[in-house]
């Protein structure tokens, strides 16, 4: 049986995380990945990657419409392995956060939080008001993983498309998903002979 794994792309700068991690996960035969996402979500994927809506919902097995409360996303009965938005908006942040599940996105993210399953959040805004900071504080004490995409540099990145990658990976490993790109630390050293 396939691990279902939920990517929501909203509206925030960042689409091409959500497409990315779609795109990766197209490439594990053992993942099912079920895709909502929402319309400031399909705009940003449109203005900063070129992608129509069509586009990015042909990289998913299955796609959720943002406004159905009724999809089987919306049930702790259905069974995911977790869920990742990427990016996530400071609107969806404090929809979370305040129990306002009034889309499917906000619906799925507090499903994951009732039925304790993995929920990441690679929350897209900077500076950090206190506002976020607290949302932000609000989910992690819930089991919720905070994880904005920050860039890694000992990596030595030489693209932007490696920055991505390098930062997927670790995402993806929170779940416990291992890709073939990604660059650990092995110390000033490198790694150890002992």
């Amino acid at each position: 049986m396939k691990k279902k794994i939920i990517i929501a792309i909203t509206g925030a700068t960042g689409a091409i995380y959500g497409t990315r991690l779609l795109e990766i996960l197209q490439t594990i035969d053992d993942i099912e990945s079920h895709l909502i996402l929402s319309a400031a979500g399909a705009l940003t994927a449109q203005h900063e990657l070129g992608l129509d809506k069509t586009a990015v919902t042909s990289l998913a097995d299955v796609v959720h419409h943002p406004k159905d409360i009724g999809a089987t996303l919306s049930s702790g009965s259905f069974i995911t392995h977790g869920m990742i938005i990427a990016p996530c908006s400071m609107k969806t942040l404090a929809s979370i956060a305040n129990g306002i599940a009034d889309n499917l996105v906000s619906r799925a993210a507090d499903v994951m939080l009732k039925e304790r399953r993995p929920l990441l959040l690679m929350v897209r805004e900077s500076p950090f008001n206190l506002i976020h900071l607290r949302n932000m504080t609000t989910l992690s004490e819930m089991g919720a993983i905070v994880a904005p995409p920050v860039p890694a540099f000992y990596t030595s990145p030489k693209s932007i498309d490696d920055i991505v990658n390098h930062t997927i990976a670790r995402v993806l490993e929170s779940l416990g998903i291992s890709t073939p790109d990604t660059i650990r630390w092995q110390g000033l050293q490198g790694p150890s002979n002992q």
